[in-house]
């Protein structure tokens, strides 16, 4: 495949960035998305031109750093994550748009580089369980219901790539938040830090400058993941509450 590739270069956080045009040939339809710039970045290179700088790690879907907007897309047009996106989801001769992460919130460190640390924060906000001392407790030794459990590990799968925050036209955090919150608090080790747990991460979020959720439904439709939009009611819910609850103290 011979495809042309726009990609965003941009030095530093206070330098103006622009696109950038590339042609790669030699892709193979089996590549991986971040396989094929690691071919254009080998180009770059033996041109002694600066590669293009982009978040990867496991690159088995699972750490959450791959972060691409895809032709207007978080993570391009598969319901995965970048590094799980082949070739074979393109055509030859495709021009494919190559973009960071566009939110206030996640500003550009180099490239297609963001700095997430927000996400970070809000997870120190509340993000946690009591954990007593001693020895571990037998494993049935709390019941957990199963919808309750099922509901739990189904917003633990969440990998705060950000995905959530670059779809939604707000940029808002509400679906990661809504997963970080609810995965604990239905839970009954969650239950001693319930209440301040998601006013504290719910605060935090907002300090972070992420914009207002209307509901529109992008962050759902992006997640790698399939974090359902209903873990945001869920959040919402358990805002009231806690609200409420610390009203009457």
């Amino acid at each position: 495949m011979k495809l042309t590739l726009r990609v965003w270069r941009q030095k530093n956080a206070d330098a103006d960035g622009a696109m950038s045009t590339y042609e790669v040939d030699g892709i193979s339809t089996d590549m991986s998305f971040l396989e094929m710039l690691d071919t254009l970045n080998e180009e770059l290179i033996l041109r002694g031109e600066d590669p293009v700088a982009f978040d990867h790690d496991c690159r088995e879907g699972i750490c959450g750093a791959c972060s691409l907007v895809i032709n207007g897309d978080a993570h391009g047009p598969e319901r995965t994550t970048t590094c799980q996106l082949h070739m074979r989801s393109f055509q030859d001769g495709d021009t494919i748009d190559i973009e960071p992460w566009r939110a206030s919130a996640f500003p550009v460190i180099k490239d297609l580089v963001v700095d997430r640390s927000a996400f970070d924060r809000i997870i120190q906000a509340g993000g946690y369980i009591t954990a007593p001392t001693g020895a571990a407790p037998e494993a049935h030794a709390t019941p957990v219901p199963k919808p309750d459990a099922d509901f739990a590990f189904e917003n633990a799968e969440c990998i705060g790539c950000g995905a959530c925050v670059a779809a939604c036209p707000n940029g808002a955090a509400m679906l990661f938040t809504s997963a970080k919150v609810n995965h604990l608090n239905v839970l009954p080790q969650g239950a001693p830090e319930r209440e301040t747990r998601v006013l504290d991460m719910v605060a935090q979020m907002d300090d972070e400058g992420f914009g207002g959720c209307t509901l529109a439904g992008e962050c759902a439709t992006a997640c790698p993941k399939g974090i359902p939009l209903v873990s945001i009611t869920s959040m919402n819910k358990e805002w009231l509450r806690a609200t409420r609850k610390v009203a009457k103290r």
